[in-house]
Formats: C-alpha cells, structure tokens, sequence
C-alpha cells in the first residue's frame, strides 16, 4: 500500500502487549490489530508514545512493526516511529522500521537536555528525509520532548516536501489551527496531513480541518472514534460533539492510578492495557518498567468505567 496523501481519519497508536516477564505478547499484539481493524480505522502507528516505543529494546521494536506489517497485509497503511535523542540514532530506526515494512516513519525534534534550536531541528528533518525510503511525519510532544515545533518551521519544511504531515499532541489549538490554515492556503502543502493527537479535544481539531487523528484511547473503543470522525465529516456536529463528550467521561478511566504512588503515564497506560485486557483482547495488562502496574481496586476503577459505558 502506498502512503496516501493527505492521510486521513483515525489512526490509533496501537498499545504493545507484553507477557509478565517483559516480552512483547504477538498474539495480544495481532488480536489487538484486529480489533481496530474490525473498528475500521483508517491506519496504525506503531512506536510512538502510547506503544510504549522508548521503554523497548531495538529487537523488540522491530519485532513490533514486522507483526503489525505482515498481519495487515496492505489492508491498512502502517506509519512507525523511529523516535530517539539524536539524527543518527533516528536514522538507524528509520532503517530498521522501514526494512520491516513501514509506509511511513513518525520522528520527533531532538531532545535530551535542552530544547532544539528551529534551526537545529530543520537540519534533523532534512537530512532524515533525505535518507529515508518513506514520508517522514513530525510529532510535536512537548510533554516528552522538551521543544515545540514553531508552526512557521513545520509549514516551511512541509512546503519543501521535507514532512508529509504532523502528529501534534501539544493540546494547543490555537497553534494546531495555525498550521491547518497555512497548509491549506499553500498549493506546495495541499497534501500535508495535519493529524490531532488529542482524545479530549478531536471534535474541535476536525472542526478547525484537522484531516484526522491519531488518538490513543482508540485501543479501548475504535468504534467510538471512527464514529466521532464520520459524524464530524457529515457535518452533524451536535452528534459529534455528543460523541466527544461520551469519550471524555469513558477517557476519565486514565485516572484510575492513585497519583500518590504513580505518575500519570503509569495510569494512563495501565488503564488502556486493564481496559484491554477486561475486554479479552490482550491476555496480560503489564506496562514496561518502571512503570507501575495498577492495582485491583484500581483496575475495579478502570471496569466500572466499561461498565458503565457498555463496553463489558
């Protein structure tokens, strides 16, 4: 399958199942693809932050996108992060996740101790799109990464056809907006895709022509965010944003974890692989370390959400 431009729709960042000792769970894995495909989501990305790609080995990421590749089969376009500190390392994954069959790489700015310069991170983009095989997607994660992508750097880069589209997970809707106007007032940046990250606010990302989203909460309920999308691209926005509001309530699960033992990523992941795993869809709930597992009355929190949603 080619990479379709601009990409579109719901793209989830699929989890990535593991057993007790660690190790990536293939068949969780597969019966995981299966229920986004039977969602009818419009593609998969794996190794990004909701995969859980910076607590993998190398071995284990290529392991990832072999499985999903070779499962899908062309179905569904398949992008992959190839997410690390430094150019070099990044193009190592590009490598590697492309040799495994990736339509398409996610990358982020640089990061480790300081914020990039715009210009240190214009030359990262171009010299890894220069040597990649496949589109080359920006993630704009300030929580993880410490820089955001100015959005006058992301059109400029798009405009030169260094990116083919943008995953921003920032939360800022006023800069999303920005980067969706100057793209669709540019010819040079009418095949850009300008992708929502957020599970909260997707309603109005569409709203302000977002071109779709890559929202992690999708693991848990595919047919929620598809039907969110579909509703927003008829134009009912009243359904839409009754939609959106169901999903906020059911995403309130992410705050199973007691904040007094964990942060917020321990309950946030934990409660998508309980959820997961509650539906019969994943046999174990393990997060990497050192991230801490939930505990039963708090995986109680995470069913009673379902419960309550109809999702058990």
């Amino acid at each position: 399958m080619t990479f379709p431009a601009p990409l579109t729709g719901v793209v989830p960042p699929v989890c990535t199942p593991l057993t007790a000792e660690g190790e990536v769970d293939v068949p969780s894995l597969l019966r995981l693809v299966e229920h986004l495909v039977e969602g009818e989501v419009h593609g998969l990305f794996v190794l990004g932050s909701t995969s859980e790609a910076a607590y993998l080995t190398d071995r284990q990421r290529r392991q990832v996108v072999e499985a999903v590749v070779g499962h899908v089969g062309g179905q569904l376009p398949v992008l992959a992060g190839a997410i690390d500190m430094a150019t070099a390392r990044v193009l190592d994954h590009v490598e590697a996740v492309t040799g495994a069959g990736a339509q398409a790489v996610v990358v982020t700015a640089p990061f480790y101790a300081r914020a990039a310069h715009p210009a240190e991170i214009a030359r990262h983009y171009r010299r890894i799109a220069k040597h990649s095989p496949v589109p080359v997607v920006a993630y704009d994660i300030p929580v993880s990464v410490p820089t955001r992508l100015p959005a006058s750097l992301v059109l400029e880069l798009a405009a030169e056809g260094v990116l083919a589209g943008l995953k921003d997970s920032s939360g800022d809707l006023a800069g999303f907006r920005e980067v969706v106007t100057g793209a669709r007032k540019d010819p040079a940046t009418a095949a850009f895709s300008v992708l929502t990250g957020s599970e909260v606010i997707m309603d109005a990302a569409l709203a302000v022509g977002a071109d779709g989203a890559v929202p992690g909460f999708a693991n848990v309920d595919p047919h929620g965010y598809v039907r969110l999308y579909r509703l927003a691209r008829a134009g009912d926005w009243e359904g839409a944003r009754a939609e959106q509001d169901r999903l906020c309530a059911l995403f309130g699960m992410t705050r199973a974890g007691d904040p007094a033992r964990m942060g917020p990523g321990s309950s946030a992941l934990g409660a998508f692989k309980t959820a997961l795993h509650l539906r019969g869809i994943i046999a174990c709930p393990a997060t990497a370390d050192p991230q801490i597992p939930l505990s039963l009355e708090e995986t109680a929190r995470v069913r009673s959400f379902l419960t309550a949603a109809g999702l058990l």
